[in-house]
């Protein structure tokens, strides 16, 4: 190839860059488009190198390109901001970032972004950025558009969660953050993609593990004290023996036969259970009624939100987790 030829190669890369649109739904036209221009120059041998943003729909590319004398060019040319993504992570690759799980690196200001809008407050911290990152790893692909209704109840649910029940307090928390409206919006749809996901996953899941727990779904109510000392079962059933019971926890309502306490979840109706030893002590207990499971919506959802937790467990087990700054 000689020097002009080059200079052109050079001059159409450039061109073919600033054309391509910066998301993830584009990659695939933009690998397209640069195979049928690399079949004109191929002396060049391009290659595209395409940067793909954890949690964000942006992507950023490089052309790599053959120099007729040795050695590679390197070509960026974004057409709106002007900062080359190489430029832009000049740094060690992972100096911003926290943890890698799988394909999914994760920036200090996303986990940030996740412990804000964390749905269980008692679960480490650690974990549920690993649970986050592991839907992730799941959706990188997803191309799919969402619904008006996917995103409005993703900005819902994050506000409520933030306490910003009004567009002031949305626009000052926006403020706070440092956060534009393009960032908010990319922010919302990828909480929308993940919740689309798990409601997918749990639909999906939900029939076959009702099927293989069918006693962990009846509907049960009960009645139960737990403390440092047995309680006898008799004096239960008058609740008269527990005025007795230095530091006893009393608890009746309904639940699901699997979140009850063990000795209880597959005891009959109107059957008496304890004292027997329990995690702090002793527990007694008694089923006051029992309905057996049914595979409505109500019940499926119970069981796909179960199936769900199984799931994520078993994909952490498969996964590969690597802190950065721990």
């Amino acid at each position: 190839m000689t020097a002009p030829g080059f200079a052109q190669v050079l001059t159409e890369g450039v061109e073919l860059l600033r054309g391509f649109r910066r998301r993830r739904t584009a990659v695939a036209g933009a690998r397209h488009a640069v195979a049928e221009w690399s079949a004109r120059h191929p002396a060049a041998r391009p290659q595209l190198v395409v940067d793909v943003r954890p949690g964000s729909p942006v992507v950023d590319y490089d052309l790599l390109v053959c120099h007729p004398e040795g050695g590679t060019v390197a070509l960026s040319a974004p057409a709106d901001d002007g900062v080359p993504w190489l430029a832009d992570h000049s740094t060690h690759w992972a100096a911003g970032y926290l943890v890698s799980v799988d394909k999914v690196h994760v920036h200090v200001a996303e986990a940030l972004a996740m412990l804000r809008r964390l749905p269980r407050r008692d679960r480490a911290l650690h974990d549920e950025i690993v649970e986050q990152s592991l839907v992730l790893n799941e959706i990188m692909t997803d191309d799919e558009p969402l619904d008006e209704e996917d995103v409005r109840a993703a900005a819902e649910e994050f506000r409520r969660s933030r306490g910003l029940h009004d567009r002031a307090s949305t626009l000052a928390w926006l403020a706070e953050m440092s956060m534009s409206g393009e960032q908010f919006e990319a922010f919302i749809a990828g909480i929308a993609r993940r919740r689309r996901f798990r409601r997918r996953k749990e639909a999906e899941l939900a029939p076959a593990y009702l099927a293989d727990h069918q006693a962990d779904f009846d509907r049960v109510r009960a009645l139960w004290v737990t403390g440092c000392q047995p309680v006898n079962g008799e004096l239960l059933r008058g609740l008269g023996g527990l005025l007795g019971c230095r530091e006893a926890e009393i608890t009746i309502g309904e639940r699901w036969a699997g979140e009850l306490p063990g000795p209880l979840r597959h005891a009959a109706r109107e059957s008496m259970v304890g004292p027997v030893e329990h995690p702090g002590g002793y527990l007694t207990g008694m089923v006051l009624a029992r309905r057996a499971s049914r595979d409505d919506p109500e019940t499926l959802a119970a069981a796909g939100a179960a199936a769900f937790r199984e799931w994520l467990a078993a994909r952490r087990k498969r996964a590969s987790i690597e802190w950065h700054w721990l």
